[in-house]
């Protein structure tokens, strides 16, 4: 199998670096300029092409680590030919692209797998095993928080152009988006509130998002571009009438799982293994190597990205008017 990578910024060299974990091929690196490319293809033994167009002439798999409102078209370019095709989140900049997107990739026959890597990190796939495995029963309360410095490059930020990259609520809070939806379901609704404008250029970006699932569940999403460099932190609480979830990336501890007994007498339930060294970046790539070589499904696929994105849009929409908005099941949506 042969891999071309369109961006060479953090994420391109951290698919890279995933890829090189499996036997398939890196053929080159696509970049907005060739130069910028040069660090990093001779550590792949790999060509730099002068752009998407030629780069999809050699391989079988194009990985899509650019800008967000890059992603639409470079996708459609790849369906066209007949690629495969891993793209970073979020999917797409609008539903509407995100739609034609999927469409197109259908039409080819050639998979789309969204890089939602939070699925991928061991304390928050551990959590999902244990929901799933019914240890705190139905899940009724979900918190969630991401919280980090505002991205900063010397020029051309387009993560701090609202139009490129949809601001903190987008390109940030999404990861949250879609792990409640994972955890908790379909969403029924969304409503935001913000501090500092998300559509505009603000030097400190805090968002609260309450999404409401349509099986009741209720999800408290916490974004912030805020913390000074290099500061980073999550976390997550999942509450179901059975017991509780507790992470958060302050502790060294492995997660706390805090279940009601019958009686003080009655034996602990185990947790479900316990997190792995190995870079969630690298466990995404290979479960998407695997279901590319054996044609299997994966934990995340390109409806669910089309799904967090909507949610996304959403909790922009909210935090602007106010209002908590509805969601409208979409065609290409359904689970």
């Amino acid at each position: 199998m042969k891999v071309g990578i369109v961006g060479v910024g953090f994420m391109g060299t951290t698919h890279a670096a995933g890829w090189a974990a499996t036997d398939v091929e890196i053929v080159g690196f696509c970049a907005e300029t060739p130069e910028e490319a040069q660090s990093i293809a001779p550590q792949y033994q790999a060509r730099i092409y002068p752009d998407l167009k030629s780069l999809l002439n050699d391989v079988d798999v194009i990985d899509i680590c650019t800008p967000t409102h890059l992603h639409h078209d470079m996708v459609l370019q790849a369906a066209q030919a007949g690629k495969h095709i891993i793209c970073e989140k979020p999917l797409a900049r609008t539903v509407e692209q995100a739609q034609e997107m999927i469409k197109a990739c259908r039409a080819a026959s050639v998979r789309l797998l969204v890089a939602h890597v939070v699925r991928f990190f061991p304390e928050y796939a551990l959590a999902k095993s244990v929901v799933r495995a019914g240890q705190i029963g139905k899940p009724a309360i979900i918190r969630l928080a991401r919280g980090s410095y505002r991205p900063k490059k010397p020029v051309g930020n387009w993560f701090l152009d609202f139009d490129k990259s949809g601001g903190m609520l987008l390109d940030l809070m999404i990861h949250d988006f879609d792990y409640a939806r994972w955890i908790a379901g379909e969403v029924d609704s969304v409503f935001a509130k913000s501090v500092g404008n998300v559509w505009a250029d603000a030097s400190i970006e805090y968002g609260l998002v309450i999404l409401k699932h349509t099986n009741s569940a209720l999800s408290h999403i916490a974004g912030a571009w805020a913390y000074p460099p290099p500061t980073f932190r999550t976390g997550l609480e999942i509450a179901g009438d059975a017991g509780l979830i507790e992470w958060s990336s302050d502790s060294t501890a492995p997660i706390n799982l805090l279940l009601r007994k019958e009686s003080a007498d009655a034996p602990d339930v185990g947790l479900p293994g316990s997190p792995l060294s190995e870079s969630p970046y690298t466990t995404q790539i290979k479960e998407f190597y695997a279901a590319l070589k054996d044609d299997q499904p994966t934990r995340v696929s390109a409806e669910d990205g089309l799904a967090a994105v909507q949610i996304a849009l959403a909790a922009i929409e909210s935090a602007k008017t106010g209002e908590p908005v509805k969601l409208h099941r979409l065609p290409e949506a359904a689970a």
